[in-house]
């Protein structure tokens, strides 16, 4: 598992260009913008990984201070998995604690672990995924380890643009 560290910079698409760079601090590479969503990859051949990202568009919440926040939906070919979805908080999650996420009135729960949540198995990313690709906004509620519930709002408009282009570029159909 990477650790990833997030920067904004500003651009022409909805306000915020979503750069993520890996621990070793080499650039992953963007693909291109779509919408609300970016797709990048990094890597060669077998090893290559591409994955999709967007920052809320809306957080809401009672807290003090909170760290990034975002949302990545990967493929690694040569790990035989693909539509992983992963959500981070800016925050630590309240032990053994849930995340639900709304998709047009289609409700997930994902696990928490520290600051991320996941969905239980690949059967539930791939359901994830194609919701994202049909739906128009995504909700996601949790609560942090001091007992704070944050609701995020995430647009989707461009995850299928964006998902397409990680699809393309890492051989994933």
């Amino acid at each position: 598992m990477n650790s990833w560290l997030k920067v904004n910079i500003s651009g022409p698409v909805a306000g915020v260009l979503l750069l993520i760079l890996s621990v070793d601090g080499q650039a992953q590479t963007l693909i291109n913008n779509f919408g609300d969503w970016s797709a990048f990859f990094d890597g060669k051949g077998k090893a290559k990984t591409c994955y999709i990202a967007s920052l809320p568009k809306k957080e809401t919440g009672q807290y003090k201070s909170r760290g990034n926040t975002y949302i990545l939906v990967t493929h690694r070919p040569a790990e035989q998995s693909r539509d992983v979805f992963e959500l981070r908080a800016g925050y630590v999650y309240r032990k053994d604690s849930e995340v639900t996420v709304n998709i047009d009135g289609q409700v997930y729960r994902l696990f928490t672990d520290r600051g991320t949540a996941w969905a239980h198995d690949q059967k539930a990313d791939r359901s994830l995924a194609g919701m994202m690709i049909r739906g128009k906004s995504m909700v996601v509620t949790g609560f942090s380890g001091r007992g704070t519930k944050t609701i995020d709002t995430y647009s989707l408009s461009g995850f299928t643009a964006a998902y397409k282009a990680i699809g393309k570029a890492c051989g994933v159909k």
